[in-house]
Protein backbone atom coordinates (compact mmCIF):
# COMPACT_ATOMS: atom_id res chain seq x y z
CA UNK A 1 0.00 0.00 0.00
CA UNK A 2 1.29 3.46 -0.45
CA UNK A 3 2.15 6.00 2.34
CA UNK A 4 -0.64 8.26 0.97
CA UNK A 5 -3.40 4.97 1.48
CA UNK A 6 -4.22 5.02 -2.09
CA UNK A 7 -4.37 1.68 -3.79
CA UNK A 8 -1.84 1.81 -6.90
CA UNK A 9 -3.88 1.64 -10.02
CA UNK A 10 -2.70 -1.82 -11.32
CA UNK A 11 -4.32 -3.61 -8.49
CA UNK A 12 -7.42 -1.81 -9.50
CA UNK A 13 -7.60 -2.80 -13.06
CA UNK A 14 -9.98 -5.44 -14.36
CA UNK A 15 -7.39 -7.84 -15.62
CA UNK A 16 -6.81 -8.54 -11.90
CA UNK A 17 -10.49 -9.23 -11.30
CA UNK A 18 -10.68 -11.57 -14.03
CA UNK A 19 -7.17 -13.45 -13.01
CA UNK A 20 -8.60 -14.22 -10.16
CA UNK A 21 -12.20 -15.01 -11.20
CA UNK A 22 -10.55 -17.40 -13.49
CA UNK A 23 -9.26 -19.82 -10.24
CA UNK A 24 -12.38 -22.77 -10.38
CA UNK A 25 -12.07 -23.19 -6.44
CA UNK A 26 -13.10 -18.85 -6.59
CA UNK A 27 -16.04 -19.61 -8.88
CA UNK A 28 -16.80 -21.88 -6.95
CA UNK A 29 -17.16 -20.51 -3.76
CA UNK A 30 -18.45 -17.30 -5.08
CA UNK A 31 -21.71 -19.70 -6.49
CA UNK A 32 -22.10 -21.57 -3.75
CA UNK A 33 -22.90 -18.18 -1.47
CA UNK A 34 -26.37 -17.36 -2.64
CA UNK A 35 -27.95 -21.21 -2.19
CA UNK A 36 -26.40 -21.37 1.57
CA UNK A 37 -27.66 -18.18 2.43
CA UNK A 38 -31.31 -18.96 0.74
CA UNK A 39 -30.74 -22.54 2.49
CA UNK A 40 -29.88 -20.51 6.10
CA UNK A 41 -32.78 -18.50 5.53
CA UNK A 42 -35.18 -21.05 4.69
CA UNK A 43 -33.74 -22.72 8.18
CA UNK A 44 -34.25 -19.88 9.82
CA UNK A 45 -37.67 -19.60 8.81
CA UNK A 46 -38.79 -22.89 9.55
CA UNK A 47 -37.05 -23.66 13.14
CA UNK A 48 -38.75 -26.90 14.36
CA UNK A 49 -40.43 -25.84 17.51
CA UNK A 50 -40.58 -22.02 16.74
CA UNK A 51 -40.80 -21.30 13.63
CA UNK A 52 -41.82 -17.79 11.80
CA UNK A 53 -43.60 -19.69 8.95
CA UNK A 54 -46.29 -21.92 9.47
CA UNK A 55 -45.13 -25.56 8.38
CA UNK A 56 -48.28 -26.09 6.09
CA UNK A 57 -46.81 -22.57 4.26
CA UNK A 58 -43.52 -23.69 4.57
CA UNK A 59 -41.97 -27.00 5.09
CA UNK A 60 -38.59 -27.26 6.93
CA UNK A 61 -35.90 -28.35 5.70
CA UNK A 62 -36.19 -32.03 7.42
CA UNK A 63 -39.53 -32.49 5.67
CA UNK A 64 -38.69 -32.03 2.39
CA UNK A 65 -35.89 -34.45 3.25
CA UNK A 66 -37.65 -36.86 4.52
CA UNK A 67 -40.58 -36.53 2.03
CA UNK A 68 -37.65 -37.40 -0.30
CA UNK A 69 -36.87 -40.23 1.38
CA UNK A 70 -40.40 -41.85 1.73
CA UNK A 71 -40.99 -41.40 -1.74
CA UNK A 72 -37.71 -43.00 -2.87
CA UNK A 73 -38.10 -45.81 -0.35
CA UNK A 74 -41.98 -46.15 -2.01
CA UNK A 75 -39.61 -46.26 -5.28
CA UNK A 76 -41.18 -43.30 -7.03
CA UNK A 77 -38.84 -40.76 -6.59
CA UNK A 78 -36.37 -42.70 -8.63
CA UNK A 79 -39.50 -43.38 -11.17
CA UNK A 80 -40.43 -40.00 -11.79
CA UNK A 81 -37.02 -38.46 -12.10
CA UNK A 82 -35.71 -40.96 -14.88
CA UNK A 83 -39.01 -40.36 -16.52
CA UNK A 84 -38.74 -36.89 -16.72
CA UNK A 85 -34.78 -36.90 -17.83
CA UNK A 86 -36.48 -39.70 -20.75
CA UNK A 87 -39.14 -37.25 -21.57
CA UNK A 88 -36.89 -33.70 -22.07
CA UNK A 89 -34.01 -35.76 -23.69
CA UNK A 90 -36.52 -37.34 -26.57
CA UNK A 91 -38.36 -34.29 -26.81
CA UNK A 92 -35.23 -31.77 -26.71
CA UNK A 93 -33.39 -34.00 -29.25
CA UNK A 94 -36.39 -34.07 -31.41
CA UNK A 95 -37.13 -30.50 -31.48
CA UNK A 96 -33.45 -29.23 -31.94
CA UNK A 97 -32.87 -31.66 -35.02
CA UNK A 98 -35.87 -30.13 -36.22
CA UNK A 99 -34.94 -26.68 -35.62
CA UNK A 100 -31.42 -27.02 -37.00
CA UNK A 101 -33.29 -28.95 -40.08
CA UNK A 102 -35.53 -25.28 -40.54
CA UNK A 103 -33.11 -23.16 -39.25
CA UNK A 104 -31.07 -24.10 -42.08
CA UNK A 105 -33.53 -24.00 -44.94
CA UNK A 106 -34.72 -20.72 -43.75
CA UNK A 107 -31.32 -19.05 -42.81
CA UNK A 108 -29.88 -20.11 -46.15
CA UNK A 109 -32.54 -19.68 -48.86
CA UNK A 110 -34.72 -16.74 -49.66
CA UNK A 111 -37.46 -18.99 -51.00
CA UNK A 112 -37.79 -21.18 -48.07
CA UNK A 113 -38.01 -17.64 -45.79
CA UNK A 114 -40.64 -16.38 -47.64
CA UNK A 115 -42.64 -19.80 -47.44
CA UNK A 116 -42.39 -20.77 -43.53
CA UNK A 117 -41.25 -17.59 -41.71
CA UNK A 118 -44.99 -16.24 -41.83
CA UNK A 119 -46.16 -19.68 -40.30
CA UNK A 120 -43.56 -20.41 -37.58
CA UNK A 121 -43.80 -16.83 -36.44
CA UNK A 122 -47.59 -17.33 -35.68
CA UNK A 123 -46.86 -20.81 -34.39
CA UNK A 124 -44.54 -19.43 -31.85
CA UNK A 125 -46.61 -17.06 -30.89
CA UNK A 126 -48.89 -19.92 -29.39
CA UNK A 127 -48.49 -20.07 -25.20
CA UNK A 128 -47.07 -23.63 -24.32
CA UNK A 129 -50.64 -24.83 -22.46
CA UNK A 130 -52.63 -24.16 -25.15
CA UNK A 131 -51.10 -26.75 -26.94
CA UNK A 132 -51.78 -29.81 -24.19
CA UNK A 133 -55.60 -30.01 -24.71
CA UNK A 134 -54.90 -30.74 -28.28
CA UNK A 135 -52.45 -32.74 -28.07
CA UNK A 136 -54.67 -34.77 -25.71
CA UNK A 137 -57.04 -35.29 -28.32
CA UNK A 138 -54.78 -36.08 -30.84
CA UNK A 139 -52.47 -38.39 -28.96
CA UNK A 140 -54.34 -39.20 -25.36
CA UNK A 141 -51.88 -39.41 -22.36
CA UNK A 142 -49.36 -41.30 -23.63
CA UNK A 143 -45.57 -40.62 -24.37
CA UNK A 144 -46.22 -39.05 -27.44
CA UNK A 145 -48.45 -35.85 -26.79
CA UNK A 146 -45.74 -35.28 -23.80
CA UNK A 147 -42.70 -35.69 -25.82
CA UNK A 148 -44.67 -33.66 -29.12
CA UNK A 149 -44.86 -30.88 -26.15
CA UNK A 150 -41.20 -30.98 -25.35
CA UNK A 151 -40.23 -30.59 -28.88
CA UNK A 152 -42.10 -27.73 -29.73
CA UNK A 153 -40.34 -25.86 -26.56
CA UNK A 154 -37.25 -27.07 -27.96
CA UNK A 155 -37.45 -26.24 -31.32
CA UNK A 156 -37.91 -22.20 -31.28
CA UNK A 157 -34.65 -21.09 -30.04
CA UNK A 158 -32.73 -23.49 -32.09
CA UNK A 159 -34.36 -22.59 -35.03
CA UNK A 160 -34.25 -18.75 -34.51
CA UNK A 161 -30.66 -18.88 -33.32
CA UNK A 162 -29.40 -20.87 -36.88
CA UNK A 163 -31.35 -19.43 -39.00
CA UNK A 164 -30.39 -15.94 -38.10
CA UNK A 165 -26.35 -16.49 -37.61
CA UNK A 166 -26.04 -18.78 -41.23
CA UNK A 167 -27.37 -15.30 -42.99
CA UNK A 168 -24.41 -13.39 -41.64
CA UNK A 169 -21.74 -16.45 -42.21
CA UNK A 170 -18.62 -15.18 -44.13
CA UNK A 171 -19.26 -15.44 -47.84
CA UNK A 172 -15.77 -15.85 -48.79
CA UNK A 173 -16.03 -18.92 -46.42
CA UNK A 174 -18.80 -20.40 -48.48
CA UNK A 175 -16.61 -19.94 -51.71
CA UNK A 176 -13.24 -21.35 -50.03
CA UNK A 177 -15.47 -24.30 -49.25
CA UNK A 178 -16.89 -24.65 -52.67
CA UNK A 179 -13.79 -24.34 -54.23
CA UNK A 180 -12.81 -27.54 -52.31
CA UNK A 181 -15.72 -29.07 -54.17
CA UNK A 182 -18.03 -29.20 -51.17
CA UNK A 183 -22.20 -28.57 -51.97
CA UNK A 184 -25.55 -28.84 -50.81
CA UNK A 185 -25.26 -31.23 -47.12
CA UNK A 186 -21.68 -31.36 -47.31
CA UNK A 187 -21.16 -27.99 -47.26
CA UNK A 188 -23.65 -26.83 -44.40
CA UNK A 189 -22.07 -29.49 -41.99
CA UNK A 190 -18.29 -28.97 -43.05
CA UNK A 191 -18.21 -25.08 -43.71
CA UNK A 192 -21.88 -23.36 -42.72
CA UNK A 193 -22.62 -24.90 -39.04
CA UNK A 194 -19.41 -25.08 -37.92
CA UNK A 195 -19.25 -21.18 -38.61
CA UNK A 196 -21.91 -20.79 -36.26
CA UNK A 197 -21.52 -22.95 -33.53
CA UNK A 198 -21.38 -20.30 -31.00
CA UNK A 199 -25.15 -19.13 -32.00
CA UNK A 200 -26.15 -22.91 -32.22
CA UNK A 201 -24.79 -23.93 -28.67
CA UNK A 202 -26.49 -20.95 -27.51
CA UNK A 203 -29.91 -22.02 -28.87
CA UNK A 204 -29.37 -25.38 -27.67
CA UNK A 205 -29.02 -24.69 -24.29
CA UNK A 206 -31.87 -21.87 -24.29
CA UNK A 207 -33.92 -24.79 -25.75
CA UNK A 208 -33.09 -26.92 -22.56
CA UNK A 209 -34.52 -24.39 -20.22
CA UNK A 210 -37.41 -24.42 -22.25
CA UNK A 211 -37.64 -28.08 -22.69
CA UNK A 212 -37.82 -28.57 -18.95
CA UNK A 213 -40.20 -25.70 -19.14
CA UNK A 214 -42.72 -27.83 -21.11
CA UNK A 215 -41.84 -30.75 -19.44
CA UNK A 216 -44.17 -29.48 -16.27
CA UNK A 217 -46.29 -28.32 -18.53
CA UNK A 218 -47.31 -31.38 -20.19
CA UNK A 219 -46.66 -33.37 -17.03
CA UNK A 220 -49.35 -30.99 -14.97
CA UNK A 221 -52.26 -31.47 -17.25
CA UNK A 222 -51.87 -34.65 -18.58
CA UNK A 223 -49.39 -37.23 -16.65
CA UNK A 224 -49.79 -39.92 -13.86
CA UNK A 225 -45.80 -40.17 -13.38
CA UNK A 226 -42.77 -37.78 -13.54
CA UNK A 227 -41.75 -34.85 -11.51
CA UNK A 228 -44.62 -32.14 -12.91
CA UNK A 229 -47.01 -34.94 -11.86
CA UNK A 230 -45.45 -34.98 -7.99
CA UNK A 231 -45.71 -31.16 -8.23
CA UNK A 232 -49.64 -31.69 -9.06
CA UNK A 233 -50.33 -34.54 -6.49
CA UNK A 234 -48.94 -32.18 -3.59
CA UNK A 235 -50.82 -29.28 -4.83
CA UNK A 236 -54.09 -31.87 -4.82
CA UNK A 237 -53.23 -33.44 -1.45
CA UNK A 238 -51.82 -30.35 0.20
CA UNK A 239 -48.22 -31.69 0.41
CA UNK A 240 -46.19 -28.74 0.53
CA UNK A 241 -43.10 -30.63 1.08
CA UNK A 242 -43.90 -32.25 -2.42
CA UNK A 243 -44.61 -29.58 -4.10
CA UNK A 244 -40.88 -27.95 -2.67
CA UNK A 245 -39.10 -31.52 -3.21
CA UNK A 246 -40.16 -31.61 -6.76
CA UNK A 247 -38.86 -28.18 -7.48
CA UNK A 248 -36.21 -28.29 -6.20
CA UNK A 249 -35.37 -31.43 -7.98
CA UNK A 250 -36.30 -30.01 -11.61
CA UNK A 251 -33.75 -26.44 -10.19
CA UNK A 252 -31.00 -29.25 -9.69
CA UNK A 253 -32.23 -31.52 -13.18
CA UNK A 254 -31.71 -28.59 -15.24
CA UNK A 255 -29.07 -27.11 -13.91
CA UNK A 256 -26.65 -30.20 -14.25
CA UNK A 257 -28.20 -30.83 -17.82
CA UNK A 258 -26.81 -27.31 -18.74
CA UNK A 259 -23.96 -27.77 -17.61
CA UNK A 260 -23.28 -31.39 -19.28
CA UNK A 261 -24.45 -29.32 -22.70
CA UNK A 262 -21.78 -26.57 -21.34
CA UNK A 263 -19.26 -29.55 -21.68
CA UNK A 264 -20.36 -30.74 -25.04
CA UNK A 265 -20.22 -27.12 -26.13
CA UNK A 266 -16.46 -26.71 -24.89
CA UNK A 267 -15.35 -29.99 -27.13
CA UNK A 268 -17.29 -29.23 -30.45
CA UNK A 269 -15.77 -25.34 -30.23
CA UNK A 270 -12.50 -26.98 -29.46
CA UNK A 271 -13.10 -29.15 -32.37
CA UNK A 272 -14.89 -27.74 -34.94
CA UNK A 273 -15.06 -23.68 -34.26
Amino acid sequence: MSTTGIEPASALEPGADRSVLSRRGVRVAIGAVVPVVLIVVWYLLTIPGDPIVPPYKFPSIESVFQSAVTLAERGELGQFVAISIQRVVLGFLAGALLGIACGGLIGLSRLWDTALSPSLGVVRAVPSLAWVPLLLVWFGMGEESKIILIAIGAFFPVFTTVSLALRHVDPHLVELGRSFGFGGLRLFFTVQLPAVLPALFSGLRLALVQAWLFLVAAELLGASMGLGFLLSRGQTTGRIDQILLAIILLAVLGKLTDSALALVQKWAIRRWG
